[in-house]
């Protein structure tokens, strides 16, 4: 994560399609309904029956997968990733999916989590001699499958993955096959859905509205589901375990008019902000919510309290990478590129900023500094969530534990740092509650340190 990004990323959304004429078209759809997942790189596969197509480049998906390049990209199935790159590399060599021919014929994978173990299992393949083309976890998987005394890519594929510990929810294409497969704990969400005979899958649901495909359900954790000209079948090849899934999509990743882990994101981020209200109530004049990811929230917080919704803050969403900052000093440069006051709302008022999380503070200080500026009487903060004191193993881009500000610093702390008048985090019960699960059943390490896996320096949460 850049020191200069003060907010978690997903690394990568994921869409595929079986059986439509139009399947590339229709991935690039999908993917541009999951570009917030992932800004910078994006490809697509597709398989005619006979032969495997593929284009991958850097850039946004409406920029790169154009028109010239949609028709080269011929089949009736296809699969496609969107990314973001998480260790400062953003070349093409890693963008997914990827594609190689071996002795279970044509296979392209693309992939949503983190693979903590797979640093160790390349050393390992490496020394058996393997080459290597990117640095992505996802190719030990394909060597995994190349190497398996399988009778078919299927086999080779379910053979690998229960032999696999981590985060992963991945499509696979074969020249007759779309097999989409969630790992046992469930950490990132995968949703199947239905576009007249054709069946498609995706990271949230929000890609098959802009198609008018159907969604049917959440492909399940552990499940493997394979999809051919003779239809669709489940399978459930791996060993049972405690489910674990990401809390954090429903706060913050996943786009709010998608359905998530059977649940509607819009409604969950109303209800935290709701018991955010209860749980840290403040008198005040305004709520504000901090955009974009902060509006369901603070609505649901304006809603509990009776206190005057405003969209006080205003965001631009075109704001590119190659600014450069002038060499005369201007306050809060990088933040005022995305995020200004509308000044006569808050001047003279006493303001409540809704956010969604505190990761470092830089960003939240340089917001309390521009509404204070803007002539608010007080600033007080509120987070739709517990404090973030751990880093995240399991397909998100976190800081090290040492740059999270909540886990050095107490609340008191924290709240001076970014100058609040008062700072107020929801309770792991209460945003729990809001999303309507059980913490036995999902993964709040990122707040609590307990960590449903191994990591992967051998340390047992």
């Amino acid at each position: 994560m850049s020191a200069n990004n003060d907010k978690f990323r997903e690394e990568c959304g994921v869409f595929g399609i079986f059986g439509h004429s139009e399947a590339s078209t229709l991935t690039q759809l999908g993917l541009f309904a999951l570009q917030h997942r992932g800004q910078e790189a994006c490809g697509i596969v597709t398989s005619d029956g006979d032969e495997m197509h593929q284009f991958r480049s850097i850039g946004l998906v409406a920029d790169v997968l154009n028109e010239d390049v949609l028709r080269r990209l011929k089949g009736a199935s296809a699969i496609g990733h969107t990314r973001y790159s998480t260790t400062g590399k953003n070349t093409i060599k890693e963008v997914q999916p990827f594609a190689v021919t071996c002795q279970h014929g044509d296979i392209a994978v693309c992939h949503n989590g983190n693979l903590p173990f797979a640093e160790a299992r390349r050393r390992e393949l490496e020394r058996d001699g393997a080459i290597f083309s990117s640095t992505s976890d996802t190719e030990t998987i394909l060597h995994g499958i190349a190497r398996t005394r399988a009778k078919n890519a299927v086999e080779a594929i379910e053979k690998v993955l229960s032999e696999t510990e981590g985060a992963f929810s991945m499509l696979f294409l074969t020249p007759d096959s779309l097999i989409a497969i969630r790992d046992p704990r469930g950490f990132r969400p995968l949703v199947l859905g239905k576009l007249n005979d054709a069946w498609c899958v995706a990271s949230e649901t929000c890609a098959f509205d802009l198609i008018d495909a159907k969604y049917e359900r959440e492909i399940e954790p552990g499940e493997m589901v394979i999809i051919d000209k003779q239809g669709i079948r489940s399978l459930k090849p791996f060993p049972v375990k405690q489910h674990a899934v990401c809390t954090f999509e429903h706060v913050y990743f996943s786009r709010p008019d998608s359905t998530i882990f059977g649940r509607s994101v819009n409604e969950s981020r109303h209800k935290m902000g709701k018991q955010l209200a209860i749980e840290h109530p403040v008198d005040a004049d305004l709520v504000v919510p901090v955009p974009d990811s902060g509006v369901a929230a603070a609505i649901g917080y304006a809603t509990e309290s009776g206190i005057s919704f405003r969209q006080a803050i205003i965001r631009n969403h075109y704001v590119g990478r190659t600014f450069i900052e002038p060499s005369q000093s201007i306050r809060s440069f990088g933040v005022r590129l995305k995020l200004n006051p509308i000044k006569d709302l808050i001047n003279g008022r006493r303001v409540i900023l809704v956010d969604d999380s505190i990761v470092r503070g830089t960003t939240s200080k340089k917001i309390v500094q521009m509404v204070r500026e803007s002539g608010a009487t007080e600033v007080h903060m509120r987070i739709s969530c517990p404090p973030t004191t751990h880093s995240c193993y399991y397909g998100v881009d976190t800081p090290h534990r040492q740059d999270l500000i909540a886990s050095r610093k107490s609340i008191g702390e924290v709240c001076q740092y970014i100058g609040a008048d008062s700072l107020g985090y929801l309770s792991l019960a209460g945003m729990l509650a809001a999303i309507g699960i059980e913490e036995s059943s999902s993964c709040a390490a990122c707040w609590t340190g307990k960590y449903p896996t191994l990591i992967a320096n051998g340390m047992s949460a």
